[in-house]
């Protein structure tokens, strides 16, 4: 039984890959991760800001006083309060090649045009194996057209794969109106593949102090489903290679994940509720259900309920949508 899988032109031992995390920053964790049959491991992100803010750090204490800063910035991350300098970030991607065998994948996150993409050049010469561009944008200034939203993150892809000769993975949010089109368009703008989907974190208000408070939950496997439907419909299209992350949490989700086309599939909560090892436990669950079903390699199932290759595509369709709705009853 073979379970490698080609990702972003990186050959992996199998499809699991552990998804951006606090893991990455304990080599211990890495390694045992690895042990596990983790196939690579993407880095927590460094961010837009975090490189801004670095960059800017002097003017700033020598030309501009404390209290001109702007209220809404004390809503960012004081620059301490980042668990990986830049610098910091840089020697990471070193130490954790220097410990592991499998790949390491480095993440920039970041949705405009700007001085911080060059930070792709420097994860290169740190020795990462390839970069997830982060494209997290959540769009509130009702000027601001799709199109012109987009635009600018083509040409942030641009600017970093036009730098670097690794390759490039795009993390996308599932807020666009045709997500397949704008994965071909970032496949052409240099991008070797789309990771689907990001999280949207949701703050909640308290109604006492009247502030917005951030907040973290992880994923449960409901969130899987938005993923699945959208890998299926990109499947048939897509050059690149394409990656599930979000509500992974068993073998079956990774099992589905692969069915609807994934070349990999990233795992985050699964691993923080459970720990590194619970790893080998899915990996075993992939492989039971491999010898059960009859499947030599993982490439023979891959995209197997894509939409292309669905007995029923309007499954995935307004066929799906009316078919629920009708069958709610009083």
């Amino acid at each position: 039984m073979k379970l490698t899988s080609d990702y972003l032109g990186l050959k992996l031992r199998n499809p699991l890959v552990v998804g951006a995390s606090p893991f990455a920053d304990n080599l211990n964790a890495a390694i045992q991760l690895q042990d596990a049959g983790a196939s690579a491991i993407v880095m927590r992100s460094l961010f837009e800001e975090q490189i801004d803010m670095e960059q800017k750090a002097l003017t700033y204490l020598l030309e501009m006083p404390a209290e001109s800063y702007s209220e809404a910035t004390s809503y960012f991350p004081h620059y301490e309060e980042y668990q990986l300098t830049p610098d910091h970030y840089l020697r990471q991607i070193q130490q954790l090649k220097s410990a592991l065998t499998i790949p390491v994948i480095a993440s920039l996150n970041g949705y405009r045009p700007g001085g911080w993409t060059d930070y792709a050049r420097r994860f290169e010469g740190a020795g990462a194996d390839a970069i997830e561009l982060n494209l997290y944008y959540l769009v509130t200034d009702p000027k601001l057209g799709a199109a012109a939203v987009e635009e600018d993150m083509i040409e942030t892809v641009r600017s970093v794969t036009s730098t670097v000769k690794i390759p490039v993975a795009v993390k996308l949010s599932a807020f666009h109106t045709a997500p397949t089109q704008f994965a071909l368009a970032l496949e052409e703008a240099g991008a070797a593949g789309v990771v689907v989907f990001n999280r949207f974190y949701q703050p909640d208000l308290n109604v006492e102090e009247l502030e917005v408070q951030p907040q973290l939950k992880l994923s449960d496997p409901s969130e899987l489903l938005m993923r699945l439907r959208w890998l299926a419909i990109m499947s048939p299209h897509a050059k690149g290679s394409l990656a599930c992350t979000g509500g992974v949490h068993s073998a079956e989700d990774v099992i589905k994940s692969i069915l609807a086309g994934a070349h990999a599939v990233q795992l985050v909560s699964v691993l923080l509720k459970n720990g590194p090892r619970y790893l080998s436990t899915i990996l075993q669950g992939l492989k039971g259900w491999m010898d059960e079903h009859g499947y030599e390699t993982v490439n023979e199932f891959r995209g197997a309920m894509n939409l292309k290759r669905c007995p029923d595509a309007t499954a995935f369709e307004r066929a799906n949508y009316q078919k629920i709705l009708q069958s709610w009853k009083i």
